[in-house]
């Protein structure tokens, strides 16, 4: 009897550590997003985690008739990360982010984690290269 119960514990063990890795260590999605950043602020009341906001162009409508920003929102795990996306509020910036599927408290509020900054681009400003030139 005493052997069963071992291995019934054993094997409640590895059902709940292989629960905790795919609810909150498996990646479910890796990608890129593009946007305005809205906001990006360093927040928290015992884990102090820096979260952010992307607009995206256009649109989307979850109920027919109505409109509705496109938002991203993310979280930063990296210093480095974070002090990049400090300088560029309001900018276009291109971001590489990993999808998990539970949220843990020192990772952030979102299922979103920001990995990378690939650009990031004045929102305003355009390529003079494209116009035409006069002579």
């Amino acid at each position: 009897m005493k052997k069963i119960a071992w291995i019934i514990g054993l094997i409640l063990i590895v059902v709940l550590a292989g629960f905790f890795w795919y609810k909150y260590l498996f990646v479910f999605g890796e990608g890129v997003k593009a946007g305005s950043l809205n906001y990006f602020v360093k927040k928290g009341v015992i884990f102090k985690t820096y979260e952010g906001r992307v607009v995206q162009e256009g649109f989307q409508s979850p109920t027919a008739g109505g409109l509705q920003s496109n938002e991203f929102r993310f979280s930063v795990v990296d210093a480095s990360v974070a002090e990049e996306l400090e300088r560029s509020s309001g900018k276009h910036v291109e971001l590489r982010y990993k999808e998990y599927n539970g949220i843990l408290p020192w990772r952030g509020t979102s299922n979103f984690v920001v990995t990378e900054v690939l650009t990031i681009n004045d929102a305003g400003k355009t390529d003079s290269s494209a116009l035409p030139y006069d002579q």
